[in-house]
């Protein structure tokens, strides 16, 4: 079972540059923590970054720098200067525009190949995709704790991790769950009674990728950024990058339309 502690092993490595995220519950199972954007405008040649490997310092502020290695996952196509990266033990996926951000120093392609493998039992694979989930962690001191999420997608390039979210918090988070389901920390939740008219709204999923967003805070407080995504397995739900953050949110823009 993996442990519970989503940030703190990135805070310590990060220290404030970090801090930024808000409101998520701390919790590992290599659950670690995220980061921030930062690079500086790029005159370089743009090339297919795609499935390779990556080094680069991260500075924000007066912090230290620190040095950061992963893997690109995806390039955006409504925005291509914003790349989905998994970094090296951490749990959650990044959005980051690679060549722009500030933060984001010495910006190198490593010869590391990432490694292929393949996924052994796509019936498993297949069920779980799209389906609400309990996932087990084990917390401090012992303690098991079950975050119910819905499974998303398989995840590009690292084909044997898979995509998932949390309703606690609604992060893009990325987890080998075969692994997790064969050790029986994953378990497929029972359906729900309600209807397929109701489960996939038709009259509202077309359209939405590229849209604006405003959501509001508890403290009344708004945020603005863009739908980036839909999940093909669920068209309802989305992925959101806001403007000042670099996590990639889920949403179901169909329950959450005040987001």
């Amino acid at each position: 079972m993996k442990t519970l502690h989503r940030k703190a092993a990135l805070q310590q490595r990060t220290r404030e540059a970090v801090s930024h995220h808000t409101g998520s519950t701390s919790r590992r199972k290599k659950k670690t923590s995220k980061k921030r954007q930062r690079g500086r405008p790029s005159s370089q040649p743009c090339r297919n970054i795609v499935g390779c490997r990556i080094s680069h310092g991260w500075k924000e502020g007066d912090d230290p720098i620190t040095q950061w290695k992963g893997t690109v996952l995806d390039q955006v196509p409504i925005n291509p200067s914003l790349y989905l990266v998994k970094y090296d033990g951490i749990d959650c996926v990044y959005g980051l525009e690679l060549h722009r951000d500030e933060r984001i120093l010495k910006l190198k392609i490593l010869p590391d190949k990432v490694p292929f493998s393949r996924v052994k039992n796509m019936r498993l694979a297949n069920t779980i995709i799209g389906k609400a989930v309990e996932h087990m962690f084990e917390g401090e001191h012992g303690s098991k704790d079950e975050w119910r999420g819905m499974v998303l997608a398989q995840a590009p390039i690292m084909k044997t991790w898979f995509y998932i979210t949390y309703e606690k918090d609604p992060v893009l988070y990325m987890y080998q769950l075969l692994d997790d389901y064969k050790e029986g920390d994953l378990r497929i939740m029972a359906e729900s009674s309600e209807s397929p008219a109701e489960r996939e709204p038709d009259g509202v999923i077309d359209g939405l990728i590229g849209k604006h967003v405003e959501y509001t805070k508890e403290d009344g407080s708004k945020r603005t950024g863009k739908v980036i995504h839909q999940v093909k397995a669920k068209p309802s739900v989305y992925f959101i990058k806001f403007d000042d953050d670099f996590h990639i949110y889920v949403y179901d823009l169909v329950k959450k339309s005040s987001c």
